[in-house]
């Protein structure tokens, strides 16, 4: 960044408000008077309390005071968000990109998603752009795969380096100066090269008053001043496990958007954002001077990243969500996913000697330590909730002070800093929520960050596995630690409310309160661990996309509510025959800026208010329509929450969860819509019969009397007859023996039009 020969400041500064910084600087103040309180006068005497105590006393309040540190550096990054203007460049400037997949073991269909999206990306001249699936497996799928989409192919054999080693392969045989890293799940939108490349040319262009952009002039220019990487969101399409385990997909943002979306990006300003790995474009001088992507590490992403600052390269990260990709669908590999980012971390820390690493300004040095500090999160959720317990139930004092400190120390701090969280958080995350997270994956993350904090490693590569199956996704075993802590902690809790009751300690309050938080955090570590059945194999988008449907010759205009890769679910004015059987109809789809024609036959209907609703089963689409669908499914803002509901508290988590687990939810099976007719109509021979209603196939008729086997009935005010055979299925039951002829007749689409109408107004 320069002006003048310096490093000018980040051009897009995001200023907190007075009101913030106020709060900020309050609860900094409180928090400090606090810890000082909590370190030098509240730690139990081993003299009096005995040992045990005193070390259960400490580890509380070194726990609380490396809380106060990142909150101190969470304040100071996010109340001052920094993200780089985008410079508006000729056309002609836009630099050759290298796009690199990466693949293991994912299956074909996943990666032609990720192709599609690829060779769909605008850009000036597209003669630039040069795909390439890396496949480290070296399959002969895959390779098919790669010359039916026309893009490269870098197969490799024996790699020992995991994804650092098959990118580094590619990169090895490629040449543009810039470079993309797709993970083979991460679709990007048509906008991705658009809305990234412009930045490589900071160093080159220069914002003036009135907002346009101009070229610097030499003297301006700063040689120094290079472009590292730019890192995009990895956001996903589909619901993460927090979200569709809590059915909370519209109340709560994906976990790692909170990460993505400010905590990176609050990073700008130390020059310390972080490579992920993916979305990410990336100068290839940078990664030259740095040996390539970095091998021997299970974060290969992280550690690149830094060494590439280290050199001296400008980084950022922006908020803009330009891919998505799929969320671990079980526990088991979220598990594994957090584990080996954390070892990663605390390895790749020590690997590019942070703390003691001349190239690496201190503001930065300051962040990643922030890193580090957050992988011990959940050794400290872990003392959060056992010191109430310890004390309560075992006599273990953990505090030593009195009611009145209490109220005139903890209380302020703790309503302080938790009003200074909410204020520079925004609306992505709580303290709340981050306290669920942390609390139902603690038992699984302490031991493996202990063990790599001394230098007991993980070396295996554990690659997160893409694939999803319907299971019910119960994975209640992983809960035992939470379930023996509540139990323990339900215990403390009735013994701390008698107690309180039986002396009249009103400081008793503090403890119970803690342990009701507790209690509600494990409530839900139970819910999340007990999973929910998965009943799709693709995900369901909601968007309104018009669509036309065709059948014998006919059309028919709808709006989608929301689609899949293998469906949709279509609105309608009025009722309409689809074929549901071996029959297919056509439908075609179309937005802005892509098309598709489908066959379909119809699964499903349901009447939804004064519209028909029908479920829509895709049973064909080859080339071009596949290829075009397809974006019009991924080449989208997805449907997910992207910020906390307003109405989600710990108590609605809770009876949420408890209501949708207990209901029992029932589909549709109906496959052709039912219309209420409720009218009189006269057969051949002159007989009035009471017609209660009618699915164009089937007619259903008041069964009075003794009805005739066969009867022909006539549409009122027309000559148009309906041939009816009774089924002997259900009284009054009739099958139209002439449906097929009736289905496009005038007068059989008025008889139902008229019917809706009169019961659309009644309703």
């Amino acid at each position: 960044m320069v002006k003048m020969g310096k490093k000018i400041k980040i051009a897009k500064q995001e200023k907190k408000g007075t009101k913030e910084k106020v709060w900020i600087v309050i609860a900094l103040i409180s928090m400090a008077v606090y810890i000082g309180w909590r370190l030098f006068f509240t730690i139990p005497d081993h003299n009096v309390y005995g040992w045990l105590a005193t070390i259960c006393g400490i580890c509380l309040a070194v726990s609380e005071t490396i809380s106060m540190l990142e909150g101190t550096e969470h304040f100071a990054r996010l109340g001052k968000k920094s993200e780089p203007d985008m410079p508006v460049v000729p056309f002609g400037w836009y630099p050759d990109v290298d796009i690199l997949i990466a693949t293991h073991n994912e299956e074909t269909e996943l990666l032609y998603k990720t192709v599609n999206g690829c060779r769909h990306m605008d850009y000036p001249d597209k003669s630039k752009v040069h795909i390439y699936i890396c496949d480290d497996g070296n399959r002969p799928e895959m390779a098919e795969l790669a010359k039916k989409m026309r893009v490269g192919y870098f197969g490799l054999a024996d790699n020992k380096e995991a994804k650092a080693g098959n990118l580094n392969h590619a990169i090895g045989k490629t040449t543009s100066p810039w470079i993309v890293t797709f993970d083979s799940d991460m679709i990007p939108t048509h906008n991705f090269l658009m809305e990234t490349v412009p930045y490589i040319f900071l160093p080159r262009m220069k914002k003036k008053k009135d907002g346009s952009w101009e070229e610097r002039t030499e003297e301006e220019k700063n040689e120094k001043y290079k472009i590292g990487f730019i890192q995009t969101p990895q956001s996903f399409y589909n619901p993460d496990m927090f979200q569709y385990n809590f059915f909370s997909e519209s109340r709560i943002p994906n976990e790692q958007d909170f990460f993505f979306r400010e905590i990176n990006v609050g990073r700008n300003n130390a020059n310390a954002p972080i490579y992920a790995g993916s979305n990410t474009l990336i100068s290839r001088e940078a990664l030259e001077a740095v040996g390539g992507i970095a091998t021997g590490t299970i974060t290969e992403d992280f550690e690149t990243g830094i060494k590439i600052q280290a050199k001296g390269y400008s980084c950022y990260a922006v908020d803009k969500t330009l891919a998505h990709g799929l969320a671990p669908t079980d526990i088991d590999n979220l598990i594994k996913q957090r584990v080996r980012w954390g070892r990663g971390c605390i390895t790749s820390l020590r690997r590019t000697n942070l703390l003691f690493n001349p190239h690496i300004k201190l503001n930065a040095k300051i962040s990643y330590l922030a890193c580090w500090m957050y992988w011990w999160t959940f050794f400290r959720r872990f003392i959060y909730i056992v010191s109430p317990i310890l004390f309560i139930l075992f006599g273990i004092p953990v505090v030593i002070c009195s009611l009145k400190e209490l109220i005139f120390i903890w209380l302020p701090s703790y309503v302080l800093y938790n009003q200074a969280l909410k204020e520079t958080s925004g609306a992505i995350r709580n303290k709340r929520w981050s306290n669920t997270v942390d609390t139902v994956i603690f038992p699984y993350m302490i031991i493996p960050v202990l063990l790599e904090t001394l230098f007991i490693r993980q070396k295996k590569f554990n690659v997160t596995s893409k694939r999803r199956d319907i299971v019910r996704r119960s994975d209640i075993m992983l809960a035992i630690p939470q379930m023996i802590l509540l139990v323990f902690d339900a215990v403390a809790l009735v013994m701390a409310v008698a107690g309180a009751l039986r002396t009249q300690n009103y400081g008793a309050a503090v403890i119970i309160y803690w342990l009701v938080l507790n209690a509600q955090h494990l409530i839900m570590a139970l819910f999340f661990m007990s999973g929910r059945r998965n009943l799709r194999t693709t995900d369901r988008f909601y968007a309104e996309v018009p669509v036309e449907i065709s059948y014998q010759g006919k059309q028919y205009y709808g709006l989608t509510c929301d689609f899949s890769e293998t469906g949709l679910a279509v609105l309608c004015d009025k009722s309409i025959y689809m074929p549901h059987g071996e029959e297919q109809m056509s439908i075609k789809i179309k937005t802005d800026r892509y098309k598709a024609k489908l066959d379909a036959k119809c699964v499903h209907v349901q009447k939804k208010g004064d519209k028909w609703k029908y479920g829509i089963q895709i049973t064909g689409m080859d080339g071009t329509d596949k290829d075009e669908y397809f974006q019009i499914l991924y080449d989208r803002d997805h449907s997910l929450a992207k910020t906390m509901s307003p109405s989600v508290s710990m108590i609605d988590d809770i009876f949420l969860n408890v209501q949708r687990r207990s209901a029992h939810t029932k589909n549709s099976k109906r496959q052709l819509p039912r219309i209420e007719l409720n009218r009189t109509m006269e057969t051949a021979d002159g007989k009035s019969i009471r017609v209660l209603n009618c699915n164009y196939e089937y007619l259903l008729v008041e069964a009075s009397g003794e009805l005739p086997d066969k009867m022909e009935l006539r549409i009122p005010g027309t000559e148009t007859v309906m041939k009816c055979v009774k089924t002997g299925q259900k009284a009054g039951l009739y099958y139209l023996d002439n449906w097929k002829e009736l289905l496009f007749c005038d007068a059989f689409e008025q008889l139902f039009a008229l019917s809706e109408a009169k019961e659309n107004k009644v309703s």
